[in-house]
């Protein structure tokens, strides 16, 4: 029987040329993919949450405010899938004092010219304005003409802008949810970007289909 491999040593990185999470950021709407290879490089926590793990294909960034070293000696066994991990992420948790929050699949998409004939801006009691006041700012929303759905935007973590929706349960499996993907391209001037549960696979099929790219996946702690 063939010996183990050794493990991959995490590659102990702090910052990034273009500068913490946001310049990351920007680099993924420009279309630069970072190297896959098996980095793991620390930044400052950023703007719009406590802490934030994001990752691709065999790098990943840890942005909180904790030491590089930590960070290498705690992924240092599996540096490709141990940042995303249950233990990694509940030590982080424990490290900061602030809870993570639930593993997303991220999209972004560039913005559409028209805009969005069949939505008007209102002001809405619901759920899902609730929790994007909590974790976003600037939070704007607007609803189908029909009452079949909603969507809000706002400024999420590091700036970016986040768009979240819901479609009424008797208008669902009827493309509403693609509609309003496309609708909020249409509604911005700038890259717009979606967090989904890879378990919600209607809404992932409803991103995917109105032209969002994945671009990686991640766990936010604290609003």
């Amino acid at each position: 029987m063939e010996d183990p491999l050794p493990p991959r040593p995490a590659h102990a990185q702090v910052g990034t040329p273009e500068g913490g999470l946001s310049g990351l950021l920007s680099g993924l709407v420009s279309g630069r993919v970072s190297p896959a290879d098996a980095s793991v490089t620390t930044l400052p926590a950023p703007s719009g949450a406590r802490a934030a793990v994001v990752g691709g294909t065999a790098w990943h960034v840890v942005a909180a405010d904790v030491d590089a070293d930590w960070v290498a000696a705690q992924v240092a066994d599996d540096p490709i899938a141990a940042p995303l991990g249950a233990r990694f992420l509940s030590a982080l948790a424990d490290r900061i004092g602030a809870e993570p929050g639930v593993l997303d699949a991220v999209l972004l998409a560039p913005p559409l010219p028209g805009g969005a004939r069949d939505l008007v801006p209102v002001e809405l009691e619901h759920p899902r304005v609730d929790r994007a006041l909590l974790y976003r700012a600037d939070v704007g929303v607007w609803a189908s003409a029909d009452g079949t759905g909603m969507l809000t935007l706002g400024r999420g973590v590091a700036g970016r802008l986040e768009v979240s929706l819901e479609v009424e349960p008797g208008s669902r499996s009827r493309g509403r949810g693609t509609a309003l993907a496309l609708a909020a391209r249409s509604l911005a001037t700038e890259a717009v970007w979606a967090q989904v549960a890879p378990a919600n696979t209607a809404s992932l099929r409803a991103f995917l289909a109105a032209g969002y790219r994945p671009v990686g996946a991640e766990v936010l702690f604290g609003p």
